[in-house]
């Protein structure tokens, strides 16, 4: 129903770290769904195919090397990613080591949720959810994961006498 989902697209569907003065549209969306909307739950879904986390998978080595002049920069969010599947999976085939990231890259956007302050909050508090989701539009397949909870502030300790 109109008004019961508030949604940003983006190439790969990334989140970037907080960050006010880069990646803006993003940070708006995201202060305005939590501070304004109250929102409780926020889901970042990664599908197969994603030519974003292809270009993120095939970027050259070289960091002074672009082949486009928006998209590379963007997809940079997702290293974290693909450092992790490359070397956890350096014997797979790319086919597989791409499908791997499309979920990592996933896992790293809600990491990346938690450096913005009122996300943190939020999921502190128990008013917000994180969860990840995978579409597999090849195989008609859906998967969703809770992400983790930070873990609650610790009490101030007590002042001595």
């Amino acid at each position: 129903m109109p008004g019961q989902a508030f949604v940003s697209r983006n190439i790969a569907n990334m989140v970037p770290p907080f960050d006010q003065l880069r990646h803006t549209e993003t940070g708006a969306v995201i202060e305005y769904a939590i501070k304004a909307l109250k929102v409780n739950n926020i889901l970042v879904i990664g599908h197969s195919r994603c030519g974003g986390v292809e270009r993120l998978m095939n970027l050259p080595d070289d960091s002074d090397s672009h082949t486009y002049d928006f998209i590379d920069d963007w997809v940079k969010i997702g290293l974290p990613a693909k450092k992790k599947v490359l070397e956890e999976n350096s014997g797979l085939p790319s086919e597989e080591q791409l499908k791997l990231c499309e979920k990592e890259s996933v896992n790293n956007s809600l990491g990346n949720l938690l450096t913005y302050p009122y996300v943190r909050d939020a999921m502190t508090s128990g008013q917000l959810a994180l969860r990840g989701g995978y579409y597999d539009f090849v195989n008609g397949h859906f998967e969703q994961w809770r992400a983790f909870t930070p873990a609650p502030p610790m009490p101030p300790m007590p002042q001595p006498f």
